[in-house]
């Protein structure tokens, strides 16, 4: 009886031990998993305008999924800066812009709803939403003339969750929170015209 148990124990310390290890290595992935992540960026010339596409990975965090389901929109800031470095003076900012996207849900159609300016786009599923508002494709106000040609610009561009427009009690829990405070790193390149 004492051998078997021996044996039994043993097995069962290693498979405690490789549970552990295999959650070790999971635990990171998990963590990094949630919040708003610049994939690429770019800025090209169509038709006399100048073009902003971008792509981001966006994942709420359970506590705004949870808000998002029980009626509380939420307010995402796309902003994007055009700089011309200079070695002599401060950098001279050539042109800043500014996009919010509203997401919310409606429990009646059980939708999901992304508005933007004056243009609004339902979704039936919340990663559907998701997937179209990671997705940036939009028109610059940049005059003709303003960018001069081979002068090299540093175009700076950021998403993140407007805590500004959550209603006050949430603005309250958003100060300390890591759960609210869901936004991108300044993804930063050079633009050529």
């Amino acid at each position: 009886m004492t051998v078997s148990s021996t044996r039994w124990c043993r097995r069962t310390s290693w498979i405690a031990a490789l549970a552990a290890l295999w959650w070790a290595l999971l635990l990171p992935l998990t963590v990094h998993a949630d919040g708003i992540e610049a994939k690429k960026a770019a800025l090209t010339v169509s038709e006399d305008a100048y073009v902003l596409e971008a792509d981001f990975a966006i994942a709420l965090t359970p506590t705004l999924e949870d808000v998002l389901s029980k009626g509380v929109s939420l307010y995402f800031l796309l902003e994007f800066e055009l700089i011309r470095p200079r070695w002599y003076w401060f950098n001279d900012k050539v042109a800043e812009t500014q996009q919010q996207y509203r997401l919310s849900y409606n429990a009646l159609t059980r939708q999901y709803r992304i508005g933007a300016g004056n243009l609004y786009q339902n979704f039936a599923t919340l990663a559907d939403a998701l997937e179209v508002m990671s997705r940036v494709r939009r028109r610059q106000e940049i005059e003709p003339g303003t960018l001069r040609r081979d002068t090299a610009y540093t175009a700076a561009l950021r998403l993140r969750l407007d805590t500004s427009q959550l209603p006050k009690p949430f603005q309250l829990s958003a100060l300390g929170s890591r759960e609210w405070n869901v936004g991108s790193d300044w993804y930063r390149w050079t633009v050529t015209p």
